[in-house]
């Protein structure tokens, strides 16, 4: 028995002795087999993936940021500052290389909790593009979406859950909160990668600055900044002239963002959107400062700051801020003192320019409503506002026939008597309307007493046609290329150069031969329009003795101290001719001489002796064109002047539409403004 126990107590042992080798045994293949799994996958890496995975280690790549800086200022004639900028505090976002949308949602709902936005009018396509920010909103909406998961093309995909959530109105029910959060993620989401974007600009606090910076490692991307605005130190009596910048809420100006974009611009850059300032842009916006940004892997480990920037140039105008706002309060004065009895008047305008360089001295204008009669300021209907001037015209017309030949120095007299044409009404100058005051004139006593028939007959014999009482027009079409040929070479009916955008061209009537009556018409400037600028471009070329010059606004470009006040000349303006009027002296002398008789001649038609009180004396033509306000005669008062007569330092020209009482209105704003003139932008001492 003992035996038999013993024998089974071995049996035992044996048992177990070789089961646990077994199990310990398979573990360690298992360990092994899962080891060499590991280190096969390790070697097929290394060998087949070994050199990509190298080269994105140590890859690296150096992209460039760049940043707004101070816009350049504005000065008038006189160094005063009429455009300069306010600082302001500002929180602006860079958008990384690469980051999602999820996490621009987060940042921009972090970041209202530390700053008071001011929520925008979202669109709709603006409320969708936050809702499928959020990542859960978007996987549920992509359910919605048929073969999602088959389509391959991201944004196809996109548009199609911008459809559904538009269709279901998703997200649209916003809280404030949503709205303040959904307007940063528009403005952080429109940036391109590392353009910096404004987040707010307006009242950032300190304690909205302190905390924000405490909490910048939550919101990357997140920076304190600086931004600018326009302001007007001396008031904003030119700003309809200088125009605007957008603000960066408005961005770049959608007509022209492509092509700003292509310059470097982000998308929500303060640019100028109009006038002087969209003009000379290139100069103002100054040079961005630029950061170059080192990555790797797509992730920004360096930034180094390669230039600080610089602050755009300053420009130095041609206009006398003072002189410009004398003239402005004289326009609407002048308008004022006539509404009564003009119910019509939709206005006036005023050009004051050098002659002798086309420099602007003074662009003014206003506009009234006629239902309400509220005057509001408009000074740059000067340049886009374009009427039938009249009888200011007549100077270039006599100059053209004098060129022509159908007329000489020696030999220009003509009687006026009202012209009777086969079919036609009767056409007669304003003081011989019956024939009973005919007079036989010279070319320049044509001028003094602005004689309509003269400029008629000049017309026909230009065209080749001898008038006489009763006879039938017969004119050939060609007549009105002729004069207005004529005219354009003095600058009536063709743009000025001025640089600043959005000046008109003038308009021209019909020149066919069912319209061949209106050439007369022409002659005397009672068919096509002009601007107020373009008279004064005339009379400059009048005064100067034929050359047309581009009228400026611009004087100069000039740098910044490090004061902050006006620094070196960079450029400066020099006169532009645009073309010269050959002419000899003796046809200008006819002229001038006509235009000086205007004022101070003897004949008791002259049409300007209201301007004999100006001192130093001036050269003028008045102009009279019959106009109408829809079936209400009136007229449109103009007027053309030079002075000092032998020494032209100054032109003004005029325009004031649709009158109905009151014909010197024109020449009594003229001799305020002279007075102007010589008080604040020049001394009249030794001239005469």
């Amino acid at each position: 028995m003992v035996n038999f126990l013993k024998k089974a107590s071995n049996n035992q042992t044996k048992k177990n002795k070789s089961h646990i080798p077994f199990r310990l045994n398979f573990l360690f293949l298992i360990v092994f087999i899962l080891f060499a799994a590991l280190i096969v996958q390790l070697a097929y890496l290394q060998i087949i993936f070994g050199p990509r995975f190298e080269s994105e280690s140590q890859s690296s790549d150096t992209r460039t940021e760049t940043k707004n800086v101070q816009r350049g200022m504005i000065y008038d004639s006189t160094g005063k500052i009429l455009v300069a900028n306010n600082t302001s505090r500002a929180i602006t976002y860079t958008k990384p290389l690469i980051v999602s949308s999820d996490k621009m949602y987060s940042i921009a709902n972090h970041l209202i909790k530390y700053v008071d936005i001011e929520a925008d009018n979202l669109s709709d396509s603006n409320k969708g593009d936050y809702y499928l920010a959020d990542s859960k909103h978007e996987k549920y909406v992509k359910s919605k979406i048929k073969n999602a998961r088959s389509i391959k093309d991201s944004s196809k995909l996109y548009k199609l859950e911008q459809a559904y959530v538009k269709k279901h109105k998703l997200g649209y029910n916003l809280t404030e909160d949503q709205k303040k959060a959904a307007t940063l993620y528009s403005k952080m989401n429109g940036a391109y990668a590392l353009s910096t974007v404004y987040l707010k600009t307006k009242d950032v606090t300190d304690e909205e600055m302190a905390i924000v910076g405490e909490n910048i490692s939550e919101l990357p991307g997140v920076k304190i900044g600086t931004s600018w605005t326009r302001s007007y130190p001396n008031g904003t009596s030119v700003k309809s002239v200088i125009g605007t910048v957008t603000t960066e809420k408005q961005g770049l100006p959608s007509d022209s963002i492509n092509t700003l974009l292509a310059k470097g611009y982000s998308r929500n850059d303060s640019v100028g959107s109009s006038y002087v300032e969209s003009q000379y842009e290139d100069v103002l916006k100054g040079t961005k400062e630029i950061i170059n940004v080192e990555t790797q892997n797509n992730k920004i480990i360096k930034e180094v700051k390669e230039y600080g920037g610089k602050s755009g140039d300053n420009l130095e105008l041609t206009i006398n801020a003072t002189f410009q706002q004398q003239v402005q309060n004289i326009i609407k004065e002048s308008v004022e003192s006539i509404a009564g009895s003009n119910p019509y008047s939709p206005g006036a305008y005023a050009v004051v320019m050098n002659p002798n360089t086309g420099g602007i001295y003074a662009l003014a204008g206003v506009s009234r409503d006629v239902s309400t009669g509220k005057i509001t300021e408009n000074a740059l209907g000067a340049i886009n506002q374009t009427f039938v001037m009249g009888s200011v015209v007549k100077p270039a017309m006599v100059m053209g026939a004098l060129k022509s030949g159908v007329i000489t120095p020696s030999s220009n007299t003509l009687t006026d008597e009202p012209i009777k044409l086969k079919g036609t009404a009767t056409k007669s100058s304003w003081f011989n309307k019956t024939g009973s005051a005919n007079l036989s004139l010279t070319a320049s006593e044509a001028i003094e007493v602005s004689s309509n028939v003269y400029m008629m007959k000049l017309a026909m014999l230009e065209g080749g046609f001898n008038y006489y009482s009763g006879a039938a027009l017969s004119l050939p079409t060609s007549i009105f290329t002729k004069l207005r040929s004529n005219f354009k070479q003095f600058g009536l009916g063709v743009k000025t150069g001025i640089d600043i955008p959005g000046e008109a061209k003038g308009f021209e009537g019909t020149a066919d031969q069912e319209h061949i009556g209106n050439a007369l018409d022409l002659s005397f400037g009672n068919y096509d329009a002009y601007t107020t600028l373009q008279l004064a471009q005339y009379v400059s070329a009048v005064a100067n003795g034929g050359y047309r010059l581009q009228p400026h606004i611009l004087k100069s470009i000039r740098s910044t101290k490090k004061d902050g006040s006006l620094g070196a000349v960079k450029y400066e303006f020099s006169p532009n001719v645009l073309n010269v009027y050959s002419a000899s002296s003796s046809y200008w002398n006819i002229v001038k001489q006509g235009m000086w008789d205007v004022v101070h001649g003897s004949s008791q038609y002259r049409t300007g002796s209201t301007l004999a009180s100006i001192s130093p004396k001036v050269a003028a033509k008045t102009g009279t064109a019959e106009t109408f306000y829809k079936t209400n005669s009136t007229q449109t008062l103009s007027l053309i002047s030079f002075a000092p007569y032998k020494n032209p330092q100054v032109v003004v020209a005029l325009a004031f539409p649709n009158i109905t009482d009151n014909d010197v209105i024109n020449s009594q704003t003229a001799v305020k403004i002279y007075n102007a003139f010589w008080k604040t932008v020049q001394t009249s001492d030794g001239l005469e």
